[in-house]
C-alpha cells in the first residue's frame, strides 16, 4: 500500500511540475514575443499612411477656408480660444501669437508632416510634428471638429509611441540599402539628417520653453511630453553610435517593442470602445429600436449631396429597417468577434462597406476615412501583404517604385530568417525610423 501512495504521489508531483513547465514554457514564449518584436508592422503602417492621407486631403480640401476655420479673425476669435485653452490646458501651438504668419507657418507644417509621415521618411519625427499640427490645429477651433477629427485627434497621439514605419516607408528602404551594403563588406556614410533635424528641433524647443510658450509644466504635462521625446531620441542615437557592446541598443530595442505593443493595444481598444459605445447608444434610441433611424439623416439638406441617391434607398422601407437593424448588430457585436477570426473578418468588412457608402450618401469622406483607417488595425496580415505586393507590381508613373518586392517579408528576427549573423546582431537603433 505504501508503495502504491509514494508511486501515487511521485505521479501528482510529475503532473503538477509538467503543468507549471508547461505554463512557464508558455509565459516565456509572451514575454519573448511581446519585447523581441514590434508587432503588427503592416497594420501600424497602414494606420500611419491612413491618418496621414485623411489630415492631409482635409487640409487642402479646407486650404481655402483656413482663415474662417483656425485663422486668427475666423468666427471663434483669438481671445474666445485663448480663455479656453487656459481653462482646459490642451495643447495648441497657434496660441503662441495671433499674427497672421505664424498662423500660415503652422499650417504649412501640417501639410508638410503629413505628406512626410505618409511617405514614412524619418517616421519617429514626423509623428511627433504630425501629432504637433493635429492638436495645434484641431484645439484652436474645439467647435469645428466632428467623430472623425476626434478619431484623428487620438490617434495622432498613440502614432507618435509606435515604431510604425517598420514596412512600407522611405525609412525602411533606407535600413535595407544599409543591411545589404553591409552584406557586400561595404560600410554605409554616417547619417547626418537625423542629428541635424534634432539639433534644430531643440533649438525651438529651447526657444518655446524659454518664452514660456509651453504653459502645461513639466510634470506629467506636454513639456514632459516634448522633452522626453527630444531626450529619448537624442539617447537613441548615442547609445546606437557609440556603445562599445550590444547590450545598451538591445535593451533600447525592447523597451521600443514594448512601448509600440502597448500603443497597439490602445489603439485596437479605442476601436473597439468606439464601436461597443456608438452601438450601445444607438439601442437606446427609439428610432434605432423602431428601425427608422437611417430615413432621417439621408432627409437632411446638410447630409444629402445626392438627394435621388438618397431618395432611392429610403424607398423602401425594409432596406431602411434592415440597414438600421444590421449597424447597430454589427457595433455591438464586433468587439466580442475578436477572438474568431472569420468572423471578425466578415464584420471589419461590413463596417469598411458601411464607412464607404457614408462617405458617398451622407457626404461624408473624412469622417469615412479616418474610420476605415482605424478599422484597418484589424486587417489580417496575409491580407495586407498581398496588398502591398500588389501595390508594388504596379509600376510608378514616374518610372520609380516605392514598395519593393523584398518589403513583403516581416521586419524583425524570426526562427529561420536569412539574414546574417552581422544583420541581425545589429537592431534598429538610430536616427533611421
Amino acid at each position: 500500500m505504501s508503495g502504491g501512495y509514494e508511486r501515487g504521489s511521485r505521479f501528482e508531483r510529475g503532473s503538477r511540475f509538467d503543468r507549471g513547465t508547461r505554463v512557464d514554457g508558455t509565459l516565456a514564449r509572451g514575454i519573448s514575443r511581446v519585447t523581441g518584436v514590434a508587432l503588427g508592422p503592416y497594420q501600424t503602417a497602414v494606420i500611419r499612411i491612413g491618418f496621414a492621407v485623411t489630415w492631409l486631403l482635409f487640409l487642402l480640401r479646407e486650404f481655402p477656408h483656413r482663415q474662417e476655420m483656425y485663422g486668427p479673425d475666423g468666427p471663434w476669435s483669438w481671445d474666445l480660444a485663448q480663455q479656453l485653452i487656459a481653462d482646459n490646458r490642451a495643447f495648441t501651438a497657434l496660441m503662441w501669437s495671433d499674427s497672421q504668419t505664424w498662423f500660415e507657418i503652422v499650417y504649412a507644417l501640417a501639410v508638410l508632416s503629413s505628406v512626410l509621415l505618409l511617405l514614412g521618411w524619418r517616421t519617429r519625427t514626423m509623428s511627433v510634428l504630425f501629432m504637433f499640427g493635429v492638436l495645434s490645429l484641431q484645439n484652436r477651433s474645439v467647435f469645428m471638429g466632428d467623430g472623425g477629427d476626434n478619431v484623428i485627434h487620438l490617434m495622432a497621439i498613440y502614432l507618435v509611441f509606435t515604431r510604425c514605419g517598420q514596412v512600407w516607408s522611405l525609412d525602411e528602404r533606407r535600413e535595407r540599402r544599409a543591411r545589404e551594403a553591409r552584406a557586400r563588406g561595404v560600410l554605409p556614410g554616417p547619417d547626418r539628417v537625423g542629428p541635424t533635424l534634432w539639433g534644430l528641433l531643440g533649438v525651438m524647443l529651447v526657444a518655446a520653453t524659454l518664452a514660456g510658450k509651453i504653459t502645461s509644466g513639466w510634470l506629467g504635462g506636454w513639456l514632459t511630453l516634448f522633452w522626453g521625446l527630444w531626450a529619448v531620441q537624442g539617447l537613441w542615437w548615442i547609445v546606437g553610435r557609440r556603445a562599445r557592446t550590444p547590450q545598451p541598443r538591445v535593451l533600447l530595442d525592447v523597451i521600443a517593442n514594448l512601448v509600440h505593443n502597448a500603443a497597439l493595444f490602445v489603439i485596437m481598444a479605442e476601436a473597439c470602445l468606439i464601436y461597443a459605445t456608438a452601438g450601445w447608444y444607438k439601442i437606446q434610441g427609439s428610432r434605432w429600436q423602431d428601425g427608422t433611424a437611417v430615413y432621417y439623416p439621408l432627409h437632411l439638406d446638410y447630409f444629402s449631396p445626392w438627394p435621388a441617391l438618397s431618395d432611392a434607398l429610403t424607398a423602401n422601407g425594409t432596406l431602411v429597417m434592415l440597414v438600421t437593424y444590421g449597424t447597430v448588430i454589427v457595433q455591438v457585436a464586433f468587439p466580442f468577434t475578436l477572438f474568431n477570426r472569420r468572423v471578425k473578418n466578415v464584420l471589419l468588412a461590413v463596417m469598411i462597406t458601411e464607412h464607404a457608402v457614408i462617405a458617398v450618401v451622407l457626404g461624408l469622406p473624412f469622417f469615412s476615412l479616418a474610420m476605415i483607417a482605424a478599422d484597418a488595425v484589424f486587417l489580417p496580415t496575409s491580407f495586407l501583404r498581398r496588398l502591398g505586393g500588389a501595390v508594388a507590381r504596379v509600376p510608378s508613373r514616374y518610372g520609380g517604385r516605392l514598395f519593393s518586392r523584398g518589403d513583403r517579408r516581416l521586419p524583425g528576427p524570426r526562427e529561420g530568417d536569412p539574414r546574417t549573423t552581422e544583420t541581425a546582431e545589429q537592431p534598429h537603433v538610430g536616427f533611421t525610423a
